[in-house]
């Protein structure tokens, strides 16, 4: 093998190592402990394009409910903001996501702040729902940086913290019959914010703001 073939190879292994690929679902060693299990969720393709992790009840029908059970979106674990993501951006985040779903939910529902608010006689679904992360990582590197020099030059920007960072939210939620207490539906998503150019810079709600819609666009599907 010649040295440029060595140097080629060795700069793909490096790519490898320093990047791999960006899993679009949450992986299993980051479920929050959040919902009360995550047994059978199997990977499926939503309207939007995007993807998750999900299970629904055979005996799931949206509508044979009149009234949600939802408050606000929470925040589990307790967060912890650092200089990148701030309490700000975490509450930005919150609310909105609370806001898309009620008016999600109150195309199709009545939307009441607990299942002890639903009137007499409703027929009453229970959300509960979580952000469980707002993270930032550096990107992986681009198949253009295979090469030794542009290997050598993405390795130094992400230990120096120069190199381009993916923004990640994670959600999970599930769907539970107030008659019988049953969870009808469940899942976990991690969806893409716009990417930072790198670790200096701070996370925003808006970098999250359309692909918080597209979940707003997910959800309407999901319940109609």
């Amino acid at each position: 093998m010649n040295l440029s073939r060595k140097l080629l190879v060795g700069a793909a292994l490096t790519g490898l190592l320093l990047g791999g690929c960006t899993s679009k679902v949450t992986e299993k060693e980051q479920y929050s402990g959040f919902l009360s299990n995550y047994n059978n969720l199997q990977e499926v393709a939503t309207p939007s394009g995007g993807t998750a992790m999900r299970w629904v009840s055979p005996s799931w029908n949206p509508n044979a409910y009149d009234t949600v059970a939802f408050n606000r979106l929470e925040l589990y674990p307790a967060p912890k903001p650092n200089e990148q993501v701030n309490k700000k951006t975490l509450d930005d985040i919150q609310n909105y996501m609370t806001s898309k779903a009620k008016a999600t939910l109150g195309q199709k529902y009545r939307v009441v702040s607990s299942a002890s608010a639903a009137p007499a006689g409703a027929k009453t679904l229970i959300m509960r729902a979580a952000i469980t992360g707002v993270s930032a990582s550096n990107a992986g590197m681009q198949w253009y940086e295979v090469v030794p020099i542009a290997a050598v030059v993405g390795a130094t920007q992400a230990a120096t913290g120069h190199r381009d960072q993916d923004t990640e939210l994670f959600i999970e939620a599930e769907f539970i019959d107030a008659k019988n207490n049953q969870t009808v539906a469940k899942v976990v998503r991690k969806v893409f914010g716009k990417q930072l150019s790198n670790e200096s810079q701070k996370v925003t709600a808006q970098d999250f703001k359309a692909a918080i819609d597209k979940l707003g666009t997910d959800f309407q599907a999901f319940i109609k």
